[in-house]
């Protein structure tokens, strides 16, 4: 099929940040796309051939316009499946597949298919209700602290929380949930997998993680990871396992606990471009979110190979500003050299809000955190 200046339409679930960015891909290789978003103000909205406001969780706004596509994509995970599968059973394609998906988006199916599949992850508990928790925690032999995750919708911090003692229980939502064994970890790793169709495989850089103890959220990212070629093969033999277990096509992101005794435990994955691995715009052969495109449409994958030190920023809102945006301090963090700045297009604030990032790359890894942590102390995001 001829996807470049045709009538071939690419439809991309979700209209923010990571939309964004693959259709920076899309429009320089001239291909057609409809973009389905809940908001007015998506970031997407001028950016793409044609765009709609719907309800992703809506089986009747994702199927109706997954009718109108010839491949159907996502850059979120809270999608109508049930539509998806609807499609995919009439004929479109839909990458990543449903079946990947409805996996991924449920913390207790996600964590059972590790298990069945013999990836290490850390040992965890499905409850229905804190009421159910309090009923069975003498049964279940889980201590203190570990680890709350809603099974659905968590995302950047929100939905995770350290439980240090059973009296927290009482303020959780009633609804389902697991608990995970707390790892005392000695880093949080990374790396985002590509498979297309005809089994091709690529694997971005092994990278570090460091998040924010306030809010749970990624604050730096640091590639390559600061590891020995012992831990790198580790992780990156354990990410091409978890792979081949899903059989995905697409962007597959691992996330990846290394413990105090050097194990490897799986955390979470995400079936789509992911923050840890936005420093490869300007750090690898190819991004993550060109990858994402040769993927879905089956073409040859290119090396993900990196060619420079790179130390991805989070920015994000300032606590105590709600409202229009206001960027303060992006001129001067630009004046300095090898410093990308990606804007995310997003009319208002709140806070811990993800905002924009910025790449700093540098031949010295040490200059680059420097300058990196200069640069998150300059860039300011508050309210007009």
């Amino acid at each position: 099929m001829n996807y470049f200046s045709s009538d071939f339409k690419l439809g991309i679930l979700g209209g923010g940040q990571l939309g964004k960015m693959l259709l920076q891909v899309t429009s320089r290789l001239s291909i057609k796309t409809n973009i389905l978003d809940p908001s007015k103000d998506s970031p997407c909205k001028n950016l793409c051939n044609e765009f709609e406001i719907g309800n992703l969780m809506d089986f009747d706004s994702v199927y109706q316009f997954g009718k109108k596509c010839d491949l159907v994509t996502f850059e979120i995970e809270h999608v109508n499946t049930e539509a998806l599968e609807k499609l995919e059973s009439e004929g479109t394609k839909v990458y990543p597949s449903s079946k990947t998906l409805k996996i991924i988006q449920n913390k207790n199916l996600q964590k059972q298919f590790f298990i069945d599949n013999n990836i290490p992850t850390s040992d965890f508990w499905y409850f229905k209700s804190p009421k159910d928790f309090k009923n069975s925690f003498h049964k279940n032999q889980i201590s203190f602290p570990c680890v709350w995750k809603k099974t659905k919708f968590g995302y950047d911090g929100y939905g995770v929380e350290i439980i240090k003692s059973i009296k927290q229980i009482d303020n959780l939502p009633n609804e389902e949930f697991i608990i995970e064994e707390f790892i005392p970890f000695e880093k949080e790793l990374a790396t985002t997998i590509v498979r297309n169709n005809s089994g091709d495989i690529q694997i971005f850089p092994l990278v570090q993680m460091d998040f924010n103890k306030e809010s749970n959220q990624v604050e730096y990212v640091v590639c390559p990871a600061q590891v020995n070629r012992e831990i790198k093969d580790l992780a990156n033999a354990l990410a091409m396992k978890v792979s081949k277990s899903f059989k995905h096509v697409g962007l597959l992101a691992i996330e990846m606990f290394l413990t105090k005794d050097n194990k490897i435990l799986i955390n979470e994955v995400a079936p789509r471009p992911h923050n840890s691995a936005h420093y490869s715009i300007e750090a690898c052969e190819n991004s993550q979110f060109q990858q994402h495109i040769n993927s879905i449409l089956d073409l040859k994958l290119g090396s993900c190979k990196s060619n420079n030190n790179a130390i991805m920023v989070n920015l994000v809102g300032e606590k105590g500003y709600s409202g229009p945006v206001f960027y303060q301090g992006i001129e001067k963090a630009m004046e300095q050299s090898n410093v990308s700045v990606h804007i995310y297009g997003k009319s208002n604030t709140k806070p811990n809000r993800k905002m924009g990032h910025v790449t700093v790359t540098d031949e010295n890894l040490k200059n680059g955190l420097k300058k990196a942590k200069s640069v998150k102390n300059l860039i300011k995001v508050k309210t007009k």
